[in-house]
């Protein structure tokens, strides 16, 4: 059994047990990077940590209850058996890449990532991971077990700082810090061993929001950065788990209580849609909150699309994967949606204190679906 130390909020895990690639035996090569071979990394679990977001509530708040949603375009799937195995694959990590240095709130913020790309023949694919957080928190360490087994099928997974409501910056510009990751890292195929021609984004909770609005918005010029301008920031596929989509309903399914929690004036899901300092709650201004709603962007020719959620999740609506599905749905576009029977928030499960529940999103179900989805339309 694994355990974890969360140190944010909505899903911000980091995961600890020696370098990225968690290695029990490991060379450190002449540019700082490390290679090797282990079982999946280890945590422990301790209460989320930080200081809140100017305006946000301290921490997250868990419905205390669910409704059901419909699963008629759904798949629903069992994640509680065998959990993923790592160690089969020597990948090469290399850590702190610096991809930009945008400007917020008079300050240049350095955004770096972290890369794994396995050892051997070819150029790989690419899988630009986004962590959760509440908009507030983005570290790239996050979930480090499960990024190390994406790796280790054969892809290039690249783990990604992005500006946050602490920096000032609302979702067009942290979409922008997710494309202009991408956009180096294609400038960089080369040197890092990608193939730059399959691309894709994964995320969990807002980083499953992110990877949507990423996806959503290819070519749109008012989601694109300035850093490596001559390079495409379009993706291939996206990967979205448990993420929210029309944030002024992330709470539709829940209780009275949390619904009024996640409609406090001026918390982090305000500030990610009106900017810092913010007076107004996710309910004001419907015109504006729409403009960052993926489902607003969605077309026929959108990447291909898999969304996993949790039938008990108690800090994003199920509904919120489930609306966005169907408006990819509506317009042609392939995406294909599985329901986690029993499954919670990911890592912020283990909060309530339901291991089990946390442990189905490292299930080899469950991250098996992922990799065959990649495989399928990365190759």
């Amino acid at each position: 059994m694994r355990t974890r130390t969360i140190i944010g909020l909505l899903a911000t895990v980091t995961l600890t047990g020696g370098a990225l690639v968690a290695c029990s035996s490991s060379a450190d090569t002449s540019d700082g990077s490390t290679t090797g071979t282990a079982a999946c990394p280890q945590a422990t679990v301790n209460p989320p940590g930080g200081n809140p977001p100017a305006g946000g509530a301290a921490g997250p708040t868990f419905a205390k209850t669910v409704a059901p949603s419909d699963t008629s375009t759904s798949t629903v799937i069992d994640g509680s058996g065998p959990e993923i195995q790592c160690g089969r694959t020597p990948l090469k990590a290399t850590n702190d890449i610096v991809y930009d240095s945008p400007t917020s709130g008079g300050r240049q913020v350095p955004l770096k990532l972290d890369l794994q790309v396995p050892l051997t023949a070819g150029a790989k694919p690419l899988v630009v991971y986004l962590t959760g957080g509440q908009f507030s928190n983005a570290s790239k360490a996050g979930n480090l077990d499960q990024r190390t087994y994406v790796a280790e099928q054969g892809y290039a997974v690249a783990g990604i700082e992005y500006r946050t409501v602490r920096n000032g910056a609302t979702y067009k510009e942290i979409v922008a810090d997710v494309k202009s990751a991408i956009r180096f890292l294609r400038a960089h195929a080369a040197e890092y061993g990608i193939d730059p021609a399959k691309v894709a984004v994964w995320g969990q909770s807002a980083g499953g929001y992110l990877a949507a609005m990423t996806g959503v918005t290819n070519g749109r010029a008012e989601f694109e950065g300035t850093g490596n301008p001559g390079q495409s920031s379009d993706v291939q596929a996206v990967v979205d788990e448990f993420g929210p989509a029309d944030i002024a309903k992330i709470a539709a399914d829940f209780d009275a209580a949390a619904q009024k929690s996640n409609h406090t004036p001026g918390n982090a899901l305000a500030q990610v849609i009106f900017g810092a300092g913010t007076k107004l709650s996710v309910e004001d201004e419907p015109a504006v909150t729409k403009g960052a709603d993926p489902a607003t962007y969605v077309g026929a020719s959108d990447p291909s699309f898999l969304f996993l959620h949790g039938s008990a999740d108690q800090l994003v609506s199920p509904s919120q994967t489930l609306t966005l599905h169907n408006a990819l749905r509506a317009e042609g576009a392939d995406t294909t949606r599985y329901v986690v029977q029993g499954g919670n928030h990911g890592d912020l499960s283990l909060m309530t204190g339901d291991t089990n529940a946390a442990n189905q999103w490292s299930s080899q179900q469950v991250m098996g679906n992922i990799v065959s989805f990649l495989a399928k339309h990365l190759g």
